[in-house]
């Protein structure tokens, strides 16, 4: 009897052996816990299994923290693309402005200085019109139209004979060189290229209408005449505007007006291109109030080489206080709390850490750094709530705990 219950004792050790969960089993399951699945506009959302955010329905993105050292420290490892899918952005640690920034509100229009317009040389009547449409792009020797105009017939005339005679004629009293100068000269005023002239002169007969080539470029703002019209002499016929460079006009008040002055410069955002943000200059502050509003005009120049930015775009435009410079970082890569202010740092090796760090008084756009980064250091710009997340989940909610700055 005793034989047999020391062989049953036995039996249930070795059952209690063999359901016991090997350490290399604990680790496995301890690193595939420390996987999860969030939502990279809701970082709240925690799921251990992958699908549709709750609150957006975007898809959610597995965030997994492996190795030893990871699990051990406060890093945190993300793949490429985690990094891309979690709209993870980063930026370099340098000297920047921290002065108190003004930002007013403007509209883009165009550059004045840069409009242009085409107007008839000779009377007559348009036959066709070429440039038909406003935003239409022209350039230099392009057809505007056909114009038919007794006056320049005439013209084409005098310029044949007198080319003419110059052949024929030897009166020593004349000069006929100077004659077909005028002549060719007085065709040159009234709209014709040196080419027609040429062509005119190689046939030899004169067109009942003349194409007018244009002699400006850029891109049609106005157009003046249609097909059929009679027009004059100096009268408009089309506008052109160059859009390469524009203004963003906008308004202060007299008070804050000594505040600025020509060519400081600005940052120019545009909530139409998805807040693009452009480098602008003050170009011309008005030195007259404007009616009984007592605002002033203040007026930026902006570079636009793409074409992308169009007159009537409504701008933001911050100017600051170019004195105050100091080592700083972007607004955004700072998570304040009640136990102080963290960014998170990109390490050498890929890899993500929270660091404290004690910051100053800013703008709307960067935060001086009063110690707790240096010089080069890359901090996460976008998405740094989201590193937060992982840290919380996993190392609890005290993630700032035993850091120093």
């Amino acid at each position: 009897m005793n034989k047999i219950k020391i062989a049953i004792g036995f039996l249930a050790l070795l059952g209690l052996a063999a359901c016991k969960p090997k350490p290399q089993q604990q680790a496995v399951a301890k690193v595939q816990a420390k996987a999860y699945y969030t939502c990279s506009m809701h970082p709240q959302v925690h799921e251990d299994h992958p699908g549709n955010c709750p609150i957006c329905s975007m898809k959610l993105i597995k965030v997994e923290i492996t190795g030893t050292d990871a699990m051990n420290s406060n890093k945190i490892v993300l793949t490429a693309t985690q990094i891309r899918l979690a709209g993870i952005q980063t930026d370099t640690v340098c000297d920047e402005n921290t002065g108190v920034e003004k930002t007013l509100t403007g509209t883009v229009t165009t550059d004045e200085s840069k409009t242009d317009e085409l107007s008839a040389r000779v009377a007559g009547r348009i036959q066709q019109l070429f440039v038909r449409t406003v935003g239409e792009k022209v350039s230099i020797g392009q057809p505007v139209y056909t114009i038919y105009s007794e006056d320049l017939q005439e013209a084409e005339k005098e310029y044949l004979l007198a080319r003419q005679q110059q052949k024929i004629l030897h009166n020593p009293d004349v000069d006929y060189g100077q004659l077909t100068s005028s002549a060719e000269n007085k065709l040159l005023l009234w709209g014709l290229s040196p080419e027609q002239i040429r062509n005119l002169a190689q046939s030899g007969k004169v067109s009942a209408t003349v194409t007018v080539l244009s002699k400006i470029a850029g891109t049609v703002s106005d157009i003046a005449i249609h097909e059929g019209d009679y027009v004059t002499e100096g009268i408009t016929v089309l506008k052109t505007q160059a859009l390469n460079t524009l203004w963003i006009e906008a308004q202060l008040y007299a008070s804050e007006a000594g505040n600025y002055h020509v060519n400081d410069k600005v940052n120019v955002s545009l909530p139409d291109l998805s807040g693009q943000i452009v480098a602008g200059k003050v170009e011309f502050i008005n030195p007259e109030l404007s009616g009984q509003s007592k605002v002033d005009l203040v007026r930026i120049r902006i570079s636009n080489p793409q074409g992308l930015i169009r007159p009537g775009m409504h701008a933001y435009i911050s100017i600051g206080s170019e004195g105050k410079r100091s080592l700083a970082v972007p607004a955004s890569a700072v998570l304040v709390d009640g136990k102080g202010s963290l960014v998170w740092v990109k390490n050498a090796d890929g890899s993500f850490s929270p660091k404290m760090v004690s910051i100053g008084s800013g703008n709307q756009n960067y935060v001086p750094v009063i110690s707790g980064l240096n010089k080069g250091d890359v901090v996460v710009t976008s998405g740094a709530y989201l590193m937060n997340s992982e840290a919380i989940f996993k190392n609890g909610s005290d993630n700032m705990a035993g850091m120093k700055m």
